[in-house]
């Protein structure tokens, strides 16, 4: 039997929450686009989205680790398809837009330049003055200017909401900026969801990095209120599991992963069932996101994230290839900027499109590298012996 996308969306207001947003209630695209016969609007957001360069980029960005470091740990591209793993199960479970969460999900790294959250401070840094440098700013510019992929307009012309879902992806690690989007207005649920899955990510698989590599002390990880109750999960004690081997942290870490999720649906559905929420209309309207962590949970995670930063994030290791990664970036922004003919000749040309200005055509160039291409750029300009 063939499935139309008339059918799918029947389905979806058939089996839907009443919250939930429909891919035919969509406020549209920018640039006029005829529907597809079998798929609906955001799985088409959705397949746009994975078919960018951006995206297949990310394989080689950094998450916390540089790609050199080892091939087990995660980077920009596999952290972004266990955020959209967990947006599916939470949309899913809360019959909320699977695809709709999905698609922004895949989008919401796309403009993390190379080296991670040092790439983006450094950046930000050089383009004082130029209008600065965040990532989620970028990856809106990703999808609606910088991917070229149709002959009559700039973009991806991907649907209101998924455009709507990356303006207002808020978490500690995202600027919103939704001037564009109605900012007094909340995101739809599966914009919210999106949020949650991204944090559950990092703090997760960034748990399971640190103890990988060796860095985060197992003894003081399990002390964390957070590890307490996921062993008290397991019926273990901190004594009877070792995070040093890798199927006892496999364990963990999953059970770890489905704490997190199981809070946030329950929470979540307590507090849309509490604001009486009936209609999206009525979910756009609250002064807050109803897609939360319960009480206790929120704050057993705010006291692993003061952990990572303390004794991952900051760790010498990490803080050596984030000097590395600074000097690199450093050095390609201003030769760049002093002789811009050592400029590829498309990045050359996007000066005009972007009115002129030099600093934000060198910007994106960069923003755009992986991790080795803008070491081997680098090694491009400086080494002698390197080919040009």
């Amino acid at each position: 039997m063939l499935v139309s996308r008339e059918e799918l969306e029947q389905r979806e207001e058939r089996e839907l929450a009443v919250y939930a947003m429909r891919s035919c209630q969509s406020r549209g695209r920018v640039y006029p686009a005829a529907e597809h016969p079998y798929r609906t609007a955001y799985q088409r957001d959705r397949d746009r989205i994975i078919h960018t360069t951006a995206f297949r980029r990310l394989q080689f960005k950094t998450q916390v680790f540089v790609y050199s470091e080892g091939d087990h740990y995660r980077n920009r591209l596999t952290h972004t398809i266990e955020v959209a793993q967990i947006g599916r199960t939470l949309a899913r479970a809360l019959s909320c837009n699977e695809d709709l969460v999905e698609a922004i999900c895949l989008a919401h790294d796309l403009g993390h330049p190379p080296f991670g959250h040092t790439g983006e401070t450094t950046l930000n840094e050089l383009m004082e003055g130029h209008g600065g440098y965040d990532h989620q700013k970028q990856t809106y510019r990703v999808i609606t200017k910088l991917a070229l992929r149709y002959p009559d307009h700039p973009g991806l012309n991907l649907t209101y909401e998924v455009r709507e879902g990356v303006v207002k992806h808020d978490t500690d690690y995202d600027i919103v900026d939704a001037r564009d989007y109605n900012p007094d207005e909340m995101g739809t649920l599966e914009c919210q969801l999106s949020n949650l899955a991204d944090e559950i990510a990092y703090n997760t698989s960034d748990s399971d990095d640190g103890l990988r590599a060796g860095i985060l002390s197992p003894s003081a990880f399990l002390d964390l209120a957070i590890s307490r109750r996921v062993l008290d999960s397991l019926g273990e004690s901190a004594t009877s599991i070792d995070l040093t081997q890798p199927l006892d942290r496999y364990r963990f870490v999953r059970r770890l992963v489905g704490i997190e999720v199981s809070d946030a649906i329950q929470a979540t559905a307590a507090n849309l069932q509490a604001a009486g929420v009936q209609s999206l209309a009525d979910l756009r309207a609250r002064g807050k996101n109803m897609a939360a962590y319960s009480a206790e949970i929120a704050e057993e995670n705010r006291e692993l994230k003061r952990f990572l930063f303390d004794r991952f994030y900051r760790h010498f290791r990490v803080a050596r290839m984030a000097a590395k990664a600074d000097r690199t970036i450093r050095a390609l922004f201003s030769t760049f900027v002093e002789e811009p003919a050592q400029l590829p000749p498309e990045a050359q040309e996007s000066e005009t499109a972007n009115g002129g200005d030099l600093h934000r055509v060198v910007c994106d160039y960069i923003a755009g590298m992986t991790d080795r291409y803008a070491i081997a750029e680098y090694r491009r300009l400086f080494d002698p012996e390197e080919g040009v």
